[in-house]
């Protein structure tokens, strides 16, 4: 394919229900009782007695709460409609209240609509064990998960992730915070109250049945969706110790929604900061890739920062920003949140790209604050990496560039000319730095030998990038670095992302949005207005 210095430009582009079933909900209420399999019923789920809180409302709960109020609202008054759930979901939903059981939407998904955002994933809950679920729907669900165990049910190249009352009655260990319901309370309520107990967050402690359009609220949550913050169900040192997990996600959630956290909630996420080191590396990978690859890395990155999270887990970025003083409490910004706030442009929660892409950026940002470049070095190296190695053509194309780049980066000098040799020379020594970088961020001898080098940097050995996200990494490093062509690769034609083979991580994929990235970090006014992720 012959491209031309219009190239530059095309760069620029690239940028329902049926009636109410019988409810077996009862059956969950008290332990003692025999669960027996759904029945007919004339009495629906949800035309249980008017719900109040428990006696014991003024115990030990929910930071800042004196027991929060229980309330049932209408969907309606949020503009919840039925087209806001997806077919995958309806489907799942119909299929296991055919058969008698009650189902429910439950989790971010709920917060999710109320805030009329788009969610990331519709997860159910139902009267039905994980067995029942299984059988309903033979060959395309199957049971994941020891600890807390759920059905994965696959319909149309999608996964809904089901889970069942009584699975959460057995597997929680926190003994709920009131002791007793109150006399007015109804077995339905209570049952579903005590698995929003169960729960991390108030705005996550949600339940909406979309057949009759109700949302149930044990815990406060639709207040702390108004007051924009993201409180814990217990008081947030149990939480996170009960779950480390659970601070990572109070980081994503915080990040994604734009909300804050209650002084203690925040207190303890700062203080326990350094206890999720000892989560397991593939759980902090599927945290940081929440983060990162969803649309809200800027400000994870920035609540890593503040927080002092990131030098436990990005050390390399957490020594960038400590030696460029960038206060934890910062407004400010800087390269690396310039780049991350570009790549948050095209990207939302059901429009995530691949880890490569993200795993990419740190590394080219890690190299390029080692040592600043020219600004057409680094624009070189950018489209060297979207040709495939082409270095010839990306030499070509990056001298025609004639626009002003962002001068405010310390990571870039002053422009100067150059004859085409000593261009390549710098592009490819700007990879081979790029690949020593990403090696050193991979390898937990380097990372601690490395970290122990930097000023300022702290203490950390942890590497949770894996090896498959390293290897092909690499593979788009080193067409750059020794400027040979990836065979068979040909670049993008057009300017439309195809989001299911960026999630995938094709290398046209990956490699057209790379650039993308990288030019609008370098010349912001170039495609301004251009892109706004939903290409």
């Amino acid at each position: 394919m012959a491209l031309r210095p219009p190239e530059l430009r095309l760069l620029g582009s690239l940028t329902r229900p049926g009636r109410l079933a019988p409810s077996p909900l009862a059956a969950l209420a008290s332990p003692r009782r025999r669960r027996r399999a759904p029945s007919p019923s004339p009495s629906p789920s949800d035309s249980s007695t008017p719900s109040t809180a428990p006696v014991s409302a003024g115990g030990p709960g929910v930071e800042g709460f004196e027991g929060p109020e229980w309330k049932k609202v209408s969907a309606k008054r949020f503009g919840i409609e039925e087209s806001m759930i997806p077919a995958e979901a309806w489907n799942v939903l119909h299929r296991l209240r055919s058969r008698g059981y009650d189902v429910y939407l439950v989790g971010g998904c709920v917060r999710d609509l109320i805030m009329k955002k788009t969610p990331k994933d519709f997860d159910i809950i139902t009267t039905a064990d994980l067995r029942q679920v299984k059988d309903t729907f033979s060959g395309s669900a199957v049971i994941v998960g020891r600890r807390f165990p759920i059905c994965h049910v696959h319909e149309n190249n999608s996964i809904v992730e089901v889970s069942s009352f009584s699975t959460c009655a057995r597997g929680s260990s926190r003994n709920p915070i009131y002791n007793s319901k109150s006399q007015n309370c109804s077995k339905n309520d209570f049952v579903r109250w005590k698995n929003c107990q169960g729960r991390d967050f108030t705005i996550n402690g949600l339940m909406f049945n979309p057949y009759s359009e109700k949302i149930y609220d044990y815990l406060g949550g639709i207040n702390d969706i108004k007051k924009a913050k993201v409180r814990t169900v217990i008081p947030a040192g149990t939480s996170f110790q009960e779950d480390c997990a659970r601070i990572l996600r109070a980081i994503r959630i915080a990040a994604r929604l734009g909300f804050s956290f209650p002084k203690e909630t925040a207190y303890y996420v700062r203080t326990l900061a350094s206890s999720v080191a000892r989560l397991d590396k593939g759980r902090i990978l599927m945290e940081m890739n929440y983060m990162l690859a969803y649309g809200s890395a800027e400000a994870s990155l920035r609540l890593l920062w503040r927080f002092g999270l990131l030098e436990h887990l990005l050390p390399f970025q957490a020594a960038y920003f400590a030696s460029t003083r960038f206060k934890r409490k910062d407004k400010g910004t800087n390269m690396l949140l310039v780049l991350f706030s570009k790549l948050d442009n095209f990207l939302t929660p059901n429009r995530p790209c691949h880890n490569s892409l993200w795993i990419s950026l740190l590394a080219f940002h890690e190299a390029l604050a080692r040592q600043p470049r020219d600004p057409l070095v680094v624009a070189t190296l950018a489209l060297a990496f979207y040709l495939g190695g082409d270095m010839s053509l990306a030499v070509d194309i990056g001298k025609s560039i004639n626009r002003q780049h962002d001068s405010s980066f310390r990571e870039l000098l002053e422009p100067q000319i150059w004859a085409d040799k000593h261009l390549v020379d710098e592009v490819q020594s700007f990879a081979a730095l790029m690949k020593r970088a990403l090696t050193e961020m991979t390898d937990e001898y380097l990372v601690a030998k490395a970290m122990a080098k930097i000023p300022q940097a702290p203490s950390s050995d942890l590497v949770f990038i894996p090896l498959q996200a390293y290897m092909k990494v690499v593979k788009f490093i080193e067409c750059v670095q020794y400027g040979l062509k990836e065979r068979g690769y040909e670049p993008k034609s057009n300017g439309k992302i195809n989001y299911d083979n960026l999630s995938y991580g094709t290398h046209a994929e990956i490699r057209n949005l790379f650039t993308l990235v990288v030019f609008d970090t370098l010349y912001p006014t170039n495609m301004e207005g251009q892109h706004d992720g939903s290409s």
